[in-house]
C-alpha cells in the first residue's frame, strides 16, 4: 500500500511538472523570455509557486527546461524522419526529411512558428543544460552525413558536416527572420518546393576548383 501511494505521488508530481513545462513554453512562445512571470505560468498550469521551486529551482531553470524539451522533440522528429528514408532516397528526399519539423512550423505559423523562434533564439547562446542534447545533435548530423556520403562519395567528412551545419543555420534563420511569417501565408506546396530545393543545393554544394 505504501508503495502504491508513493507511485501515485510520483505520478502526480510528474503531471505537475509536465503542466509547468507546457505552460512555460506556451507563454514563452507568446511573449519571449522577458515577458513571462512565475505567477502567470503557475496560474496557467494550475500549480503553485512551491511546485516550481521543487521541480526546477527557479523561473529561469523552468524556462530553460521548457525550451530544451521543445528542442529535444524537434531533434527526435528530425532523426525519425531521416531514419524513415530508404536506400534509394536522393538529396531532395533527405532535405525534406531534415527540414520537415521546421517546415511544418513555417507552414503552420502561429504558435508552432513562435515555439521554433524561441528555440532558435535561445540556440544562439544555448544554456548549459543543452549539453545533455549533444549526443542527439551529433546523431542527427551523423545520420545525415552517412546518407550524404553515399550520394556524394567525393566529399570528405569535415565538409559534409560543414554543409549540414550550414543547412541547419538556414532553417534557424528562416524561423527568426521576417520571411518566416511570410512563408506561413504562402502556398504550402510552394514553400515546401522552394525550401527543399535550397537545402538540397546546400547539401550538394559545388565541385571544388582546387
Amino acid at each position: 500500500m505504501a508503495t502504491e501511494r508513493t507511485d501515485q505521488r510520483r505520478e502526480a508530481g510528474q503531471r505537475t511538472r509536465d503542466r509547468l513545462l507546457a505552460a512555460a513554453l506556451e507563454l514563452l512562445a507568446q511573449r519571449g523570455q522577458e515577458g513571462v512571470t512565475l505567477r502567470e505560468i503557475t496560474d496557467l498550469a494550475g500549480a503553485n509557486v512551491a511546485a516550481v521551486s521543487y521541480h526546477f529551482g527557479s523561473l529561469k531553470a523552468l524556462c530553460d527546461a521548457a525550451i530544451e524539451q521543445a528542442l529535444e522533440q524537434y531533434l527526435d522528429a528530425q532523426i525519425d524522419a531521416v531514419a524513415s528514408l530508404d536506400s534509394t532516397s536522393g538529396l531532395e528526399e533527405l532535405a525534406a526529411a531534415f527540414a520537415g519539423p521546421m517546415m511544418r512550423a513555417l507552414v503552420a505559423g502561429g504558435r508552432d512558428l513562435a515555439v521554433m523562434r524561441t528555440v532558435a533564439r535561445v540556440g544562439i547562446d544555448p544554456p548549459e543544460g543543452w549539453d545533455r542534447l549533444a549526443a542527439k545533435f551529433q546523431q542527427s548530423r551523423d545520420d545525415i552525413a552517412g546518407r550524404l556520403s553515399v550520394t556524394l562519395p567525393g566529399v570528405g567528412a569535415p565538409e559534409l558536416e560543414f554543409r549540414i551545419r550550414c543547412a541547419a543555420g538556414m532553417l534557424n534563420w528562416l524561423a527568426l527572420a521576417p520571411i518566416g511569417t511570410e512563408l506561413a501565408a504562402a502556398p504550402v506546396r510552394q514553400t515546401e518546393q522552394w525550401l527543399v530545393s535550397v537545402l538540397a543545393g546546400a547539401f550538394r554544394g559545388t565541385p571544388s576548383s582546387g
